[in-house]
């Protein structure tokens, strides 16, 4: 098994590990860390299986690194307004969540 294809395999088991994590936590940060997770795996996958007959295509490179960017930005938005959901009510769970 070459490197290429244990990264991308690696990343599939990330994914399905953040998929999981962000459909059966109620707790929002554990929702926002398994988000995290899955586009992790998401980019190890892109970085894993960008390559061609031995070369590294640049494109899906490029792609990852603008994709860490978002995700951390993204992050920093979920974390303020969990931040702010939780000075407001005092939880870090959602009414529907809490219900289950």
């Amino acid at each position: 098994m070459s490197a290429p294809v244990l990264y991308a395999l690696t990343g599939v088991a990330l994914f399905c590990l953040g998929t999981h994590a962000l459909l059966a936590q109620a707790h929002l940060l554990r929702k926002i860390l398994g988000a995290n997770i899955l586009t992790s795996g998401t980019f190890l996958v892109l970085a894993g299986l960008a390559q061609r007959s031995g070369t590294a295509d640049p494109i899906p490179h490029a792609l990852v690194l603008t994709g860490i960017v978002v995700a951390v930005s993204a992050t920093a938005l979920a974390l303020v307004l969990l931040r702010r959901l939780y000075a407001q009510t005092g939880a870090v769970t959602l009414e529907e969540d809490a219900r289950r």
